[in-house]
C-alpha cells in the first residue's frame, strides 16, 4: 500500500522559510517522478516542484523554493525560503508511475497535504 506522508507545515511570517518533508512508503520514490503542488483557498490545485531526475519548478516559485530528495530515508524535501503570504496553502506531495506532465491528473498517488500559513 503506497502512502504519502507530508509534514513540516506551519505559521510563518513573510520572507520566512520552511521545509516541508513527504515520507513514502510503499515505493521506491526513486523509481517515481514526486511533486509538491498546493492548493489555496478557493483555487484549484497547482504544481509548484518536482523530481523525476532532473528537477522542475513553477515560474512563480523559482529560486526561493527548492526540492531535493534522499533515497536513504525514502523522502522529498521542499525547501521554501522567501516565502509570501501568497504562499498560504495546503501544500501536497504526489507521485508518478511514469509520466512526462506535471498535471495533477498524471499523478497516481497524493498524501493528504500539510498547511502553510504564510502571515503579513
Amino acid at each position: 500500500q503506497v502512502q504519502l506522508v507530508e509534514s513540516g507545515g506551519g505559521l510563518v511570517q513573510a520572507g520566512g522559510s520552511l521545509r516541508l518533508s513527504c515520507a513514502a512508503s510503499g515505493l521506491y520514490f526513486s523509481s517515481y517522478n514526486i511533486g509538491w503542488f498546493r492548493q489555496a483557498a478557493e483555487k484549484e490545485r497547482e504544481f509548484v516542484a518536482g523530481i523525476s531526475g532532473r528537477t522542475t519548478y513553477a515560474d512563480s516559485v523559482k529560486g526561493r523554493f527548492t526540492i531535493s530528495g534522499d533515497n536513504a530515508k525514502n523522502t522529498v524535501y521542499l525547501q521554501m525560503n522567501s516565502l509570501k503570504p501568497e504562499n498560504t496553502a495546503v501544500y501536497y506531495c504526489a507521485a508518478a508511475t511514469a509520466s512526462s506532465s506535471w498535471h495533477t491528473t498524471a499523478m497516481n498517488y497524493w498524501g493528504k497535504g500539510t498547511l502553510v500559513t504564510v502571515s503579513s
